[in-house]
């Protein structure tokens, strides 16, 4: 079990496919962004994404689902839509 897999909300599975893109730390989590992670992992199932944003801000993904999820949403429409 390597680094990632210790944060919250992640484990080996999650660790293995964040290294196939080359993230094998918390610091590279935070440097790249949950928002970017998510689309470079082509776009994986929601929850992933929450988990990400967890992990980095030492939270339950269910947290960020119920506190953060429009706003992470209206996000990840926006970095991959530019005006």
């Amino acid at each position: 079990m390597g680094e990632i897999a210790k944060l919250k909300g992640l484990g080996d599975a999650s660790e293995k496919q964040l290294n196939t893109i080359g993230i094998y730390t918390k610091k590279d989590l935070e440097k790249i962004g949950a928002l970017e992670i998510y689309i470079k992992l082509k776009e994986p199932h929601l929850c992933f994404l929450y988990a990400l944003v967890g992990a980095i801000e030492n939270r339950s993904w269910l947290d960020v689902a119920q506190n953060d999820k429009t706003r992470l949403l209206i996000e990840l429409d926006n970095f991959k839509h530019p005006n």
